[in-house]
């Protein structure tokens, strides 16, 4: 009995000295505890902002389009006597084409000038007769309008012959040909790509906010994705409204291609000139921070970081123009803002501005 006793007896004492060592630790956790909620400093790198020029550019997406393109069609079904241009040529304005068979058409015209032809000569005798009173006035109307529905007829036939000859339109180049000599041919039915490149249209769209800045004859440049070089064109026409789905404007620009270097259906890359500023506030595009309903910016302030919403215009590959929230000396922080919030304690290592 004696021995369970001092069992129990050692095992009521290592409880009591285990909850004794527990409370001390205890205590001494949140010691330390209280000592890590002591404010840290967080180390950030940052800048003095200062103005300096800037042009502001707008980089934007285009595309290259011919001066002028058409499907090449045929106005009156009929089968093709002949075609008369070759695949991939030039073609001059006027040239003709194709050829459609006539000789229906031309059978028709010729009934048709002979029943005018005899209409006429009715016409003739009929106011003779008139002249004489030998017929009613009724009666020469009559020979009258069977003259002048004859020559509509005789007009309407030959305009449907002049329209078996297809002729290009305007000067270009001919694309490939769908159709054979003695294929049937319908105004449906296409038959070739006629495209005008002696110049070349680039079109594309700008943010609504930019259009007060736009105007016809301003100048641009661009580059296509095949080619490093550099080509200048002029806007020509603008869009009168803007499009209210994508909130944009279309303009298309114009530029020479005499040595045939642009391929209309070619993406372009377009820089835009919009204006220089000589005060432009730019700071890295990593220090600026989106939220939901625009951007900020932290800048420092008696030893802080603050939060300041800011109003961002162009962009660069590396820089953005601030418009409004910021100004000249303030110095913003550019490294760690996501870790930061509004109020946090930091220690800032300047650089310079970036230029």
């Amino acid at each position: 009995m004696k021995k369970r006793y001092l069992i129990y007896a050692a095992i009521i004492i290592g409880i009591i000295t285990l909850i004794v060592y527990r409370v001390l630790e205890n205590k001494k956790t949140n010691g330390r505890g209280n000592e890590k909620r002591t404010p840290s400093i967080m180390a950030v790198q940052g800048e003095v902002l200062k103005s300096q020029k800037f042009d502001d550019n707008l980089l934007l997406s285009g595309t290259l389009e011919s001066n002028e393109e058409i499907n090449i069609r045929s106005e009156i079904s009929g089968v093709v006597e002949s075609i008369n241009f070759e695949e991939g040529a030039k073609v001059s304005k006027g040239q003709v084409l194709l050829k459609v068979n006539d000789i229906e058409l031309r059978a028709r015209l010729s009934k048709a000038r002979t029943v005018q032809q005899l209409a006429s000569e009715n016409q003739r005798r009929a106011k003779l007769l008139l002249e004489k009173q030998a017929i009613s006035q009724e009666e020469f109307d009559v020979s009258n309008a069977d003259f002048e529905s004859a020559r509509a007829e005789s007009e309407l036939i030959a305009a449907q012959l002049y329209k078996t000859t297809v002729r290009a339109p305007f000067s270009g180049t001919i694309g490939l040909r769908s159709i054979s000599k003695g294929s049937f041919v319908t105004p449906e039915t296409p038959i070739a790509t006629l495209v005008n490149t002696s110049q070349i249209k680039i079109t594309f769209s700008i943010p609504a906010k930019y259009v007060s800045q736009i105007k016809v004859g301003n100048p641009l440049t661009f580059a296509t994705s095949d080619s490093r070089e550099e080509h200048t064109a002029t806007i020509y026409a603008m869009e009168p409204q803007v499009d209210i789905a994508t909130r944009t404007l279309k303009i298309r620009a114009i530029v020479d291609n005499k040595e045939g270097k642009l391929y209309p259906g070619t993406f372009a890359n377009v820089t835009l000139p919009l204006e220089t500023v000589n005060d432009a506030l730019l700071v890295p595009t990593e220090a600026l921070i989106p939220i939901q309903n625009g951007k900020v910016i932290f800048v420092s302030k008696n030893g802080k970081a603050q939060e300041v919403e800011v109003e961002s215009g162009t962009r660069t590959d590396s820089l953005i123009r601030i418009l409004s929230g910021i100004k000249a000396g303030d110095t913003i922080l550019t490294s760690g803002v996501m870790s930061l919030k509004n109020g946090t304690a930091v220690k800032v290592n300047l650089k310079k501005s970036s230029n």
